[in-house]
């Protein structure tokens, strides 16, 4: 099993020049990081967000080799025939370079009802769509009548097929049981090992019963603090993440490893050990530089302590 390392776009990326973007994707590269993966919200909170298919389509073409990633892109905002196309753009300008992390949002409900999204169909639009989407990415022509979408005679070329994975987001049964049933993997966070371990064995069985057999791409996603001392790195990602989540960081900090990149990789080695093969780091460093740094020294001692290249 091949270990996939993914590292979140440093917080000043997109406020730098073309030159320093450039550098700073070279930096990644060489760090042998495997791809950028970034968040999507439309209006999250205060208003703020980005779009996630803007994000990777921009940064697919500012490096020419490194993956892009949208996670979590919030699929029941969104009608599936648009989305099929920007995943079909994606797969033109980007070949063999995307994967696309889907989730039903939740952690403000504000920005569910301001899309005009009824949030207690959040779970059934996103089913739905899925199966529309998995239709469309494999060149069908695609009817289809369910309780929130009706498509009629829809085709969306070039052919997508299997190219781009879709991993399901989710800490929910519910959401294990979209991953097994649409996906081609689960990726988790705030998550204990036991529990993903135990919801791989989920996935499994709901994957079994409705007769799939798929190349399990699992992932996890955590927030990580990285500097010189244990004190040092909490401050930085505790800032960082109740600026963003208005939620205090005593409600993470079980789940969100921090220190040097030594103690990060050893926190994380045994979600790795137990079929983890795409992790997600979103680093919070004192610097945009030692972000990547941290991130590539974490991505070698997982490698190097799960002997996975």
């Amino acid at each position: 099993m091949a270990l996939k390392i993914g590292l979140a776009t440093p917080s000043n990326f997109w406020n730098s020049s073309f030159k320093e973007k450039t550098a700073l994707l070279e930096a990644v590269d060489q760090a042998k990081i495997d791809h950028m993966y970034m968040a999507d919200h439309v209006s999250f909170h205060d208003g703020s967000g980005t779009d996630g298919f803007v994000e990777i389509a921009a940064l697919s073409q500012l490096n020419p080799s490194l993956g892009v990633m949208i996670s979590i892109y919030l699929l029941p905002l969104r009608h599936p025939l648009p989305v099929a196309r920007q995943l079909a753009t994606m797969h033109k300008i980007a070949p063999g370079r995307t994967m696309f992390g889907v989730g039903i949002g939740g952690e403000d409900r504000h920005e569910i009802e301001v899309c005009g999204v009824d949030p207690t169909t959040r779970g059934k639009r996103t089913n739905e769509s899925l199966q529309i989407l998995r239709g469309l990415m494999a060149g069908e022509t695609v009817d289809f009548e369910g309780e929130i979408f009706s498509v009629d005679n829809a085709r969306i070329q070039p052919v997508v097929g299997d190219q781009i994975p879709i991993i399901i987001g989710g800490r929910s049964d519910a959401a294990l049981k979209r991953a097994a049933h649409f996906g081609d993997g689960w990726i988790a966070t705030w998550c204990s090992v036991k529990r993903f371990k135990d919801a791989l064995a989920i996935i499994d069985n709901f994957a079994s019963e409705s007769g799939r057999q798929v190349d399990w791409q699992h992932g996890y996603q955590p927030w990580v603090g990285i500097a010189d001392t244990k004190a040092e790195a909490r401050a930085l990602v505790a800032r960082e993440m109740e600026a963003f989540y208005k939620i205090p960081f005593e409600r993470f900090e079980k789940y969100t490893p921090y220190g040097t990149p030594e103690d990060v990789a050893d926190y994380l080695s045994p979600y790795v050990q137990n079929g983890c093969s795409i992790m997600n780091l979103k680093v919070v460093a004192p610097n945009d530089a030692l972000c990547v740094q941290g991130a590539g020294e974490i991505a070698e001692r997982l490698r190097n302590s799960c002997n996975l290249r």
